[in-house]
Parts: C-alpha cells; structure tokens; sequence
C-alpha cells in the first residue's frame, strides 16, 4: 500500500511563494498518475492539479494557471506544487492523492493535508 505524506505548508503573505511536497511511502510507479487538491474553511475540497505518470502531462485549475505548477520525481517518489505569487484565495488545507493507474481512474490514496495561510 502507499501513504502519502504533504509537506511544506505555512504562513506566507500576499505575493511569496511555497512548494509543496507529498512524500510517498512506497514507490510511485510511472503508471500512478497523482493530483492536489485543496479545501478552504468554509468552501468544499476543489482539484488544484493533476499530473500523468510519466510526468508528461500536466493539467493545472484554470484560475490557478500562471501561478502554480505540479511536477513530480518518481526516482525520490515525491510530487510538488509550486505556488507563486500566492493570494489570501488561497488559503486552504492542500492534500495530495494518487492513483494507481491512469489518470481517468478513481484515486486510491489521500495524504492528511497540509496547511497553507496567506495574509
């Protein structure tokens, strides 16, 4: 089984920027494919970013365009969101998940989330 693990969360203000990391504990194949998603106090969990297995193909929120990027290192089993220029908006618990197949397959695993708070 694989348990993903979120990292690099915090306060930041208006305009910085933050990485992200979903540490997995097992290997991330190149078939997995994997997305974050993130979920505001007081609105419901939204898609942030998918990206293929082989990291060839990447999808990013249309709002988020410009401004975030998702990558991810199968070698180190890690996937990343890059977030610039970050707005209070978005603000939110961050939760990275994984699929074992393709991308049009159900998730099968959830990280426990990390924080994010711009001011």
């Amino acid at each position: 089984d694989v348990q993903l693990v979120e990292s690099g969360g915090g306060s930041v203000q208006a305009g910085g920027s933050l990485r992200l990391s979903c540490q997995a504990s097992g290997p991330i194949y190149s078939t997995y494919c994997m997305d974050w998603f993130r979920q505001g106090a007081t609105k419901e969990r939204e898609w942030v970013a998918r990206i293929s297995g082989d990291g060839s193909d990447t999808a990013i929120a249309g709002p988020l365009t410009g401004r975030f990027t998702i990558s991810k290192d199968n070698a180190k089993n890690t996937l990343y969101l890059q977030m610039n220029n970050l707005k209070v908006e978005d603000s939110a618990m961050y939760y990275c998940a994984a699929r074992r197949g393709h991308c049009s397959e159900n998730i099968n695993w959830w990280g426990q989330g990390t924080q994010v708070t711009v001011s």
